[in-house]
């Protein structure tokens, strides 16, 4: 199966279990893999035989930025069921990065892969 990938994804959000994260934004940095057959799209070069990482990546921002939430693994979670529920994916990739949360760190994070089937 091909691969229809965004990566680094910016979303400036209220994320964090303590107090003072909560009265803030902070960014979050997402990569996103769904998997996708791109026969189609490679030989027609038609917009509407692939997925739109244009439309994916705001469904994923108006998801994420739509409330508080305290962890990222709950961001992940969501944006994959997102993908699996309104796009023609049967599995995704999901990454979510949260820079500046471990000052010795570049990033911390979570990936989580899952499927179609497995949706629940």
């Amino acid at each position: 199966m091909d691969i229809v990938f965004i990566k680094q994804l910016a979303v400036d959000t209220v994320i964090g279990v303590y107090d003072w994260e909560k009265q803030i934004k902070q960014r979050l940095l997402l990569d996103l893999e769904l998997s996708y057959d791109l026969t189609l799209a490679g030989r027609s070069d038609e917009l509407r035989h692939t997925l739109d990482y244009a439309v994916i990546s705001e469904r994923v921002v108006a998801l994420i930025t739509a409330q508080p939430l305290e962890l990222i693994e709950t961001v992940a979670e969501r944006v994959a069921q997102l993908l699996l529920s309104e796009f023609a994916t049967q599995d995704v990739k999901v990454t979510v990065y949260k820079p500046g949360a471990v000052p010795a760190a570049q990033t911390v994070g979570v990936s989580i892969q899952r499927s179609r089937g497995a949706m629940s």
